[in-house]
């Protein structure tokens, strides 16, 4: 999970050598392609359960069908994103952006929204492979699409060993490139290894099965909607950053690149929590399933409190690594987004906390196939006490970008008690039915 974020940080502290227009304009760009983004990996996570809950119960036909359905889904799916991305770009002009920043974003979308295609279909691929407990696969193919995406950039963006010099257009196609050979990498890893046999050889593309999209539309679409309602909320607070200047948004892309790299390795525990819950579903075992969760809330907890003190003590350090500080030209610039980026750093610090706890137990609801009330928590959290706190601070305070960080802390811990609260209450449930099935027999 890790990778996909550390894509978009290689290009920004590349892109930022440049200046902070161009950080600003890859932040823009980005803020569009990770709202598809979001909703594709969202929509994925549908075949993980599934894949689980088969596995645990020992049915490899269960677990090949919600591959080969899934992958038809997720194709059409990053696909449909793109062409979306294609028709809303002329919104950049309506945007109260800075001109020079959407001049230089347009191109740089182009190709990163294409790049959500094979991006998308890697993810079949990536929760298909973990669904079956073996997360190593996807995590070999995501560090070799990252050391080839820095390559590119170091020889595109600044025109090294005779290549042309393409500024952050060059980012954009090492990106594009990478995630192409990403899939062909984790479809060669996987045909290689004879546990995956009986699952990814010999398709029959023509024989789809309604009942089985259906449930993983089912699954699937309350999913996205989750994690658009999440990184819907980050992305306005991008916009409206840039209401308020090319600085204010090129120190919110710092402080939101940050806070993404952390976010998800609380995203990877998520994932733990879905595999271990919904083995534990497939076996029925709800008094394990309860206590395998607790554990990796705990952990999420001890981990996003070590990341919340680095943020802290780091937090005026951190913004120079996207910088070039000895810049005489953007002197002034980079100072002032180092200044606001270590003020929004200090709000990030305490909302990591939030972060982890809400995605780790979704990923248990998830694992539970619990997801349309979940849906209607995160929106709640996001849209009805997040956004406005971030809206009215940001841009009606003199907090401005600080107000704008203090509504997603607001909007997070709504959604990690929330969601907490509803894990408690299913597990519980289950556990009671449980007993009072057997005391009955």
């Amino acid at each position: 999970m890790l990778g996909h974020t550390f894509v978009a940080f290689a290009d920004n502290i590349m892109v930022g050598q440049l200046g902070t227009a161009e950080l600003a304009a890859v932040s823009l760009g980005n803020s569009f392609v990770f709202i598809a983004m979001s909703l594709g990996i969202g929509f994925s996570t549908a075949i993980t359960p599934l894949v689980a809950e088969a596995d645990g119960a020992g049915s490899i036909a269960n677990g090949k069908s919600a591959l080969k359905h899934g992958l038809v889904l997720c194709t059409i799916l990053g696909i449909s994103l793109f062409g979306i991305i294609l028709l809303c770009k002329p919104l950049m002009f309506h945007m109260e952006q800075p001109i020079e920043v959407v001049e230089l974003a347009i191109p740089y979308l182009d190709l990163v929204a294409f790049s959500l295609v094979p991006l998308i279909i890697f993810q079949a691929f990536k929760q298909f492979s973990e669904g079956l407990s073996q997360t190593k696969y996807p995590m070999y193919a995501t560090v070799l699409s990252n050391v080839l995406n820095i390559v590119i950039n170091y020889l595109l963006i600044f025109g090294s060993f005779g290549f042309p010099k393409l500024g952050i257009v060059g980012a954009a196609i090492g990106t594009l490139v990478s995630r192409f050979v990403m899939v062909a990498h984790i479809w060669y890893l996987l045909k290689g290894k004879e546990k995956f046999q009986p699952y990814i050889t010999k398709f029959n593309f023509r024989r789809i099965e309604k009942k089985v999209m259906q449930k993983i539309i089912s699954l699937g679409f309350p999913s996205a909607l989750q994690m658009f309602f999440e990184v819907a909320i980050f992305t306005a607070a991008i916009w409206l950053s840039g209401v308020l200047g090319k600085n204010a948004q090129a120190a919110n892309q710092i402080a939101l690149n940050l806070s993404s790299m952390t976010f998800m390795v609380g995203m990877g525990l998520s994932v733990a929590a879905m595999i271990r819950v919904g083995n534990q579903k497939g076996l029925q075992n709800f008094k394990d399933l309860r206590r395998i969760a607790e554990s990796i809330f705990f952990l999420t907890l001890l981990l996003e409190i070590v990341f919340a003190a680095i943020f802290l003590l780091g937090r005026h350090w951190l913004p120079t690594i996207y910088l070039d500080v000895d810049d005489i030209v953007n002197q002034m610039d980079n100072t002032e987004v180092i200044v606001i980026a270590a003020k929004l750093l200090l709000v990030a610090a305490f909302f990591q906390i939030s972060d982890g706890i809400q995605v780790v137990v979704l990923g248990a609801l998830r694992g539970l196939q619990d997801v349309k009330i979940p849906t209607f928590i995160t929106f709640i959290a996001y849209w009805l006490i997040g956004f406005p706190v971030s809206y009215y601070f940001g841009l009606f305070t003199d907090f401005k970008s600080t107000g704008i960080w203090m509504g997603l802390l607001l909007g997070l811990t709504a959604s990690a008690v929330m969601l907490y609260i509803r894990f408690n209450y299913l597990t519980k449930k289950l556990i009671q039915s449980k007993q009072d099935s057997e005391g009955i027999e």
